[in-house]
């Protein structure tokens, strides 16, 4: 089997789940979608110039960086050429578009009848100074980011109406503020492999920090969260037709819990480090025993099942 792996040369992430699938007997390769171009009317996509065929199926850990929405457009735009070119993708484009912009994400998330913290988007900043008013606390986060990067913790002040136009200019879009549930030191992550899961971690802050995130200096930890959690983000999940993804979850101070993300790629970091699970093996092998019966038709049929 070929397989290309969707995702940036050297990341940690990316490399691992190549040497997955050679573990378990596969071709695989990078694909640097930054590295990827098209020649229209042509058909295909080319890769560092030369035509990028003969795969069996393509996998998408990582579509690069993602502050910059057109980014993430353009490099979908590429998924779905491959994809037309009959190479099957997973997951599918228009699912990861769904899951990757937060803004969809959590609309979709709204519409399923999901839990999530109160989420005000606006351009508008007198509604958002009133948003920030209203929830005490509020976090703003970037449409396009992931692992906490360029989050802000919010509170109402003086200064809050030029911060938050400042915040407009630099997100080139609408300012997402969304409550800041007051949690108890960690938030829960559920990793969700082709709809079942694999297993759960906390990821605990570190003294004195709001935000949990490895990035802002938290832990990963082992966790064995109440079935409702489980089943939460396995309906979280579901929403998406993702063939692997986390979900991230927080229990709020009445110990309800609510839906923070779900995301468009999945993480293998923090299932390995808190239990032990090698998640990129799992995915390798789910891929694979789709592919092998019948080259790319079976893991073809199986993408445009998850539209």
């Amino acid at each position: 089997m070929r397989i290309g792996v969707v995702g940036t040369p050297g990341a940690w992430s990316t490399e691992r789940l190549v040497d997955a699938f050679r573990a378990a007997g596969a071709h695989a390769r990078v694909v640097d979608l930054a590295a990827c171009s098209l020649r229209l009317p042509d058909p295909g996509v080319y890769h560092g110039g030369v035509p990028l065929d003969g795969l069996d199926a393509a996998v998408v850990k990582k579509i690069g960086e993602t502050a910059d929405g057109w980014a993430v457009r353009e490099r979908l735009n590429l998924l779905r050429r491959l994809e037309d070119s009959g190479v099957p993708v997973l997951s599918p484009p228009e699912r990861l578009e769904v899951a990757v912009d937060r803004y969809r994400m959590t609309l979709e998330l709204a519409r399923g009848g999901l839990p999530v913290p109160e989420t005000v988007i606006t351009e508008d900043l007198v509604e958002a100074e009133a948003a920030v008013e209203r929830f005490g606390v509020a976090v703003l986060k970037p449409l396009f980011t992931s692992k906490g990067r360029g989050m802000h913790r919010l509170e109402p002040a003086a200064d809050l109406g030029p911060t938050l136009a400042r915040l407009r200019v630099e997100a080139g879009g609408p300012l997402y503020l969304q409550r800041f549930v007051k949690h108890p030191g960690r938030d829960l992550g559920i990793a969700v492999l082709d709809g079942r899961c694999l297993g759960a971690y906390w990821r605990v802050a570190a003294p004195d920090r709001w935000m949990t995130t490895v990035h802002s200096g938290g832990r990963y930890e082992p966790a064995a969260p109440p079935r409702e959690a489980i089943e939460l983000a396995l309906e979280a999940a579901n929403r998406f037709g993702l063939i692997f993804t986390g979900v991230d979850l927080i229990e709020g101070p009445s110990g309800a819990w609510q839906v923070l993300e779900v995301s468009a790629f999945g993480g293998f970091r923090g299932l390995l480090q808190a239990c032990g699970v090698d998640a990129a093996s799992l995915l390798a092998e789910t891929v694979l025993r789709r592919v092998e019966p019948t080259g790319g038709a079976v893991l073809e049929a199986s993408a445009r099942a998850m539209r």
